[in-house]
């Protein structure tokens, strides 16, 4: 039963980073791990990747073949290899069969994730082929500096949830630089654990006063209140401490913690069945100088048990994004 994550997220965000960063961590910790590139405009990665979608059709060959630009380009590349998922099944039969896991580094255009059904006829074909996988949707943290930026990228992480319907891990990526771009309106938390959104829509009809966008703001606000679905994790991709707490909520959206217990990884398991994402929060805000009060947090037995197990461990990060 092969477990793996699906990572998307808007262009700039740190997906390439992720996969490559996720990749040097849990093979670390003895988990056998390929990436497969879905993305075609994808270059120059700091990764291998085991299977990759430029051996089937490439950004560039779509866009002559069929006179079209970048986004459309793409979107026939993921189409394409909704038609052929054959072909995708065979390249990942070997690897199936030696019981690895698996990173699924994706796309930056959102509509693939909003209203075109390619990838999520894609993720349903493997998933038939007993695939558990979880989708990591990553998002720069800079959003949560305005309030209008914020209930985009809110609106942006609700639609794609109801678009995939696949276990959903949201992630505010790059928090180590969220100081340098200001205070933010309120305390980390608030916007991991998506708080009462009346006091964020304050200081979004501050900033748009009109009445009818007044309206508007109100209506999104309650659209997102009455799903009740998006919450974030946080990650500072060189930090190991970071993603050890985020594979803690990833392994449990896929059910890695139930099904695939091995040795060498049943202590970051039995650990994951504890997480407190407010707590993490509140760790997150001390350790990288985002907490308004200036106060301090103390790391929670767990976190102190985690650290014991991964300072031996080493992610680099690489200078280009994708």
């Amino acid at each position: 039963m092969p477990f793996g994550q699906l990572v998307i997220g808007p262009p700039g965000s740190g997906k390439t980073t992720y996969c490559h960063g996720m990749q040097q961590f849990l093979n670390a910790l003895g988990r056998k791990t390929v990436i497969v590139n879905l993305d075609p405009a994808n270059e120059n990665t700091p990764y291998t990747s085991a299977v990759n979608i430029e051996d089937l059709i490439t950004l560039q060959d779509a866009m002559d073949a069929h006179d079209l630009g970048p986004n459309g380009g793409m979107v026939y590349c993921i189409e394409y290899l909704e038609k052929n998922m054959q072909w995708l099944e065979d390249q990942l039969k070997p690897y199936v069969a030696d019981e690895y896991y698996f990173i699924f580094d994706c796309p930056g255009q959102v509509e693939l994730y909003t209203h075109n059904e390619a990838v999520r006829t894609v993720m349903r074909r493997l998933e038939k082929a007993d695939f558990r996988l979880a989708c990591v949707h990553l998002v720069d943290a800079s959003y949560c500096t305005e309030a209008a930026k914020f209930i985009s990228v809110l609106l942006l992480s609700l639609t794609t949830m109801l678009m995939l319907e696949l276990p959903h891990v949201n992630v505010l990526s790059k928090i180590d630089l969220l100081p340098q771009l200001g205070e933010l309106d309120f305390n980390l938390e608030y916007y991991t654990a998506v708080m009462d959104l009346d006091y964020l829509l304050f200081h979004l009809n501050e900033r748009e006063p009109s009445a009818r966008f007044g309206e508007l703001n109100k209506v999104m606000c309650g659209l997102i209140e009455d799903f009740s679905l998006v919450g974030f994790s946080t990650l500072c991709i060189s930090d190991k401490q970071s993603v050890a707490t985020l594979l803690k909520e990833v392994d449990k959206a896929n059910g890695y913690i139930f099904g695939a217990l091995t040795e060498g990884n049943e202590e970051i398991m039995l650990a994951a069945d504890s997480t407190d994402m407010l707590e993490d929060a509140r760790l997150a805000q001390a350790r990288y100088g985002v907490l308004k009060d200036g106060g301090s947090v103390q790391p929670s037995s767990t976190e102190s048990r985690l650290s014991s197990m991964i300072d031996k461990l080493k992610i680099v990060e690489h200078d280009s994004e994708h």
